[in-house]
This record gives structure tokens, sequence and C-alpha cells, in this order.
């Protein structure tokens, strides 16, 4: 069994308090965590009282921890390629996590036709990231630094796996979505021919990780994505864990899930050995640190992927916000985020500065004064203000999925999530959703909110500000326009009786 990280990172980190500037090399490493469908409230810096993470919190005591950043989308293929790009999936056409598939779809475009029970024309998502796009890690490696990626790609296998996308190094090479069917304990099926018996997917992924830091590329600086593949199902989690946080659970808080909760607990275990990996080579007083989430988390119970015992619990819950992984609320796109830059990010930073996944290209770009390609283009933006002065750079977040979501409900939801696609545009508190095609004439509806007074998008009021209803939807068309976007349209096949009849079979009545 690997030795159990508690609280290193807190220990670890108190250097970075004491740099300035001036000490530091001009090229600091960068190791970029991205954990899979974490929620932004599973982490106790942001208020969980079930889950603990101890190492992720030190990271936050040491940088700049976000309290309104968005994935660029409710799922995780999206959101990736928003990172290696710089670009909004509505402009990439990667816009459903279908990147696995053996299906090759390069070309973004709606279906032709949709059963009679949906009322909108879908889009069909792009399925590979095309290595025509200038990619976060071949800007690192023009700019002379040694590239790695070891977790989860989820953006295309060969041609398109990291390899040919700017990477160095690639473990375990696979372009699968996650460790299903077999789970989280050896033998792993997202990597043949590794491990031995109670070996641990993550634990053994993050032993790669250590030993490229301790004892590679010590004349080079390094950038390494740690691509976590914790915490997408299939639930499992280690014996002690479970028994630790079965004995801990409350069976009246929303969060309660002991399985879920062993696996954020190795997912903070594998944070911790990373940055006592990073002490140890010397590198931590010159290494950027970004810790983040691709989508907001899975929420809903009665799942086969998930221990008998514990399959009416829900997985995990992102209340006070609504939903969750699938949705367009702010379940499914607000989640965390923690950035160190040694030297120049004071320690203990808090920001309310809205940002975005697509955000970090720019950001690096900026950080270490990149000359890039005349034709590169971000949609994001440097996020260096907020870093640095706590200031804002953006005041609004767009998220556009043309396909149907996820429908389920949870305890204490006002509704469940309508099927229908959607977009969305958040202009200072207020937030304008689209779902398209939704009234029964299958024209577009409206949802509006006020995020400042009311977060969990609780109380619609559309029909109360039609004003303002007007002049996001404005902007939103803009968005839609200028990344030429994929818009859905009204299915012409449409049959309200084979619509009621599909719902009542869903709800058992």
């Amino acid at each position: 069994m690997k030795k159990q990280i508690h609280l290193a990172a807190a220990l670890l980190l108190v250097p970075l308090a004491g740099l300035r500037g001036a000490d530091l090399p001009a090229k600091p490493n960068v190791v970029f965590i991205l954990a899979d469908d974490l929620g932004v409230n599973d982490l106790s810096l942001y208020g969980s009282t079930f889950h603990e993470t101890p190492n992720i919190d030190a990271l936050a005591r040491c940088g700049v921890k976000f309290n309104q950043f968005y994935s660029a989308s409710q799922y995780c293929s999206p959101t990736r390629s928003s990172i290696m790009t710089g670009l909004y999936p509505a402009r990439t056409g990667i816009t459903e996590p279908w990147c696995h598939l053996p299906k090759e779809v390069f070309d973004k475009h709606l279906v032709a036709t949709s059963p009679p029970a949906q009322k909108a024309l879908t889009a069909e998502s792009v399925t590979r990231l095309q290595t025509r796009y200038y990619t976060l890690a071949k800007a690192f490696k023009a700019d002379g630094y040694v590239t790695a990626h070891f977790g989860k790609w989820h953006l295309g296998p060969e041609p398109y796996s990291p390899l040919q996308q700017g990477f160095d190094v690639d473990i375990p090479h696979t372009p699968q979505a996650g460790p299903l069917p077999k789970g989280w304990f050896y033998p792993f099926p997202v990597w043949p021919g590794h491990g031995k018996p109670g070996d641990n997917l993550e634990d053994d992924l993050c032993d790669e990780a250590v030993k490229f830091i301790a004892q590679q590329h010590k004349d080079k600086p390094f950038y390494l994505n740690y691509w976590a593949f914790e915490v997408h199902a299939p639930w499992q989690a280690k014996d002690r864990q479970i028994d630790k946080y079965r004995a801990k659970a409350d069976p009246k808080s929303l969060q309660r899930n002991p399985v879920y909760a062993g696996m954020i607990e190795t997912l903070d275990e594998v944070v911790g050995r990373l940055v006592a990996a990073l002490t140890k080579a010397g590198l931590l007083e010159n290494t950027i640190i970004v810790f983040t989430s691709d989508n907001g988390p899975y929420f809903l119970a009665n799942n086969e992927h998930m221990p008998k015992e514990f399959r009416q619990v829900p997985v995990t819950s992102a209340q006070p916000l609504r939903a969750g992984k699938g949705t367009i609320y702010e379940g499914g796109t607000r989640v965390p985020l923690v950035m160190i830059w040694p030297g120049k990010v004071k320690p203990g930073t808090e920001t309310s500065a809205m940002a975005q996944s697509t955000d970090f290209f720019p950001t690096f770009a900026d950080m270490l004064g990149w000359k890039l390609p005349a034709e590169v283009r971000f949609d994001g933006v440097s996020l260096r203000p907020s870093l640095e002065k706590n200031e804002s750079v953006r005041d609004e977040i767009y998220c556009h999925f043309p396909h149907s979501q996820v429908p389920g409900e949870y305890e204490h939801m006002p509704a469940p999530t309508p099927l229908t696609p959607a977009s969305s545009v958040r202009r200072g508190d207020w937030k304008l959703i689209r779902f398209y095609c939704d009234n029964a004439d299958q024209s577009d509806r409206h949802e509006l909110y006020n995020l400042a007074d009311d977060p969990g998008e609780r109380r619609d009021l559309a029909s109360a500000q039609p004003d303002r209803v007007k002049q996001l939807s404005v902007r939103l068309d803009a968005f839609l326009k200028e990344t030429e976007a994929v818009i859905p349209k009204r299915n012409p096949a449409y049959n309200p009786k084979a619509a009621a009849g599909k719902a009542k079979a869903k709800t058992g009545q």
C-alpha cells in the first residue's frame, strides 16, 4: 500500500511565501493537475465538511483560489479541448465527450433527423482534436520545454494522441474516457500489461509522474500534465477509505457517499505526492501549479457503476448550486481552480474574478512572454491581472451545448433539468439560459437568474424581466455567430404524443 500523504503539502509549500520574483529563473516549470468530474463543492476549501482534502487546501493557502471559475462545458472532452487550444467548444465543434469512439467526425453539423419525441434537431459533435491546432503543449515545446502527459486525454486516439499534439511523453497512452468497465484496480483496462494485483490506477499513474519529476529533465524546464482519471465512474475506493467515511457519514447530509469520498482522498494524496516530488527535486520554488476540474460532479443515485451498498446514495452534491455534470446549470460548469505562481502571486489570495478554461492558454502565453505564430487566436483571455492584482479581466461567460442534456433530478432540486439542448451567457451577476425549441410550439424558451441573489438558480426571472432577456439574448446571439456555433433547429418530425409517451414511460406512470 502506498504511503499516505496527509499534511505534507501544507509543510512543503511554506517556503513559497518568502520568494521574490528576482530570485526565480526565467522559465518556471508547470504542473497542470486536472481532476475528472470533481465538483466545486467537493473540496473542503470550498466548503465540504465530509470530504477531506488537506493537500489541495494547502495549495490554496500558497496561491490564488478562484471562487467563480467555469469549465467551458458540462462534459470533459469539450473542456479539455478548450484548455489545449484556448478556444470555445462551439468553435472547435468538440461539444460532446465522444472522442474515444471509433467514428471520426471532423466537421460540426446538425443531424439530419431526430426521433419524433425530440423537439429539436441537435448537433453531431466533432470527435477528434485535429493536429492543425496550435496546442498549449506545442507552445511549451517551442519554448524549449520538455512536455509530458500523464492520465486521461480523451481528445482522440492515434494520430490525435498527446504524442501528435506536442507532448514528448504520454502515459498510459490511452484514448479511453475512463477506467470502465473493470475499474480502478488491477488489471487496468486503460493500461494493459501494467501493474500487479492490488494496484490502484491513480497511485500507479502518480508513480510515473513522480519518476518523471525526480529523474528527468533537470537541465530543461518541463510542462507536466497530470490529468487524473479520478473521480470518474466507476466509483471504487480502497477498503480503508470506505470504512473511514462510512463511519463519518451523516445520513442527513447531501454529501455522504463513502466510496466517492475515498476517491477524493486518493486524488488529494496524489496532489501531496506531486508536491513532495517537486520539493525533493528542489523544483517547487520554480514551479507554477494549476489545480482544476473538467466539469461539475456526477450527482445522481441508482447508478450501476456504484457498489450495491451505496447505490441509492447520491454520488455527491453541488449544492447550493443546481444540478451537476451534463447540465448547463451552475453545478455542471462551476468548478474549483487554484493557481500557484511563486514570487508573483501572494499566498492565500481569493478572487471573485470570473474566469473560464479557455483562459489557461493565453494566461501561460502572457506569464511566459511567448511570441506565438501570427495565425494563433484565442477565445480566452489572460488571467494575469487576476492572479497578480485580483483584477477582473472578463465579465461574460458562455457555454454552448447543442445536444440533449441529463434530465435527472435529485434531492431538493426545484425541477429536473430540461432534456433539450441549451446555450447560456453570464454577464455580471445575470445568467440567461436558452433552451432550444423547448416551448410547446418549438420556439426557444429562456430562463433568467440573478446569481448574486440566487446562486442555486431557483427563481426564474425571465417573465418578470423581458428587457434583460432581450439584452442578454443579443449577447448570446453574437457569441454564437462569432464562433460559428451549430445551432439546434426545430425537428420537423416532432410529435407531442410521442414525446408524452416517452415521458410517461420514463417516469413509470
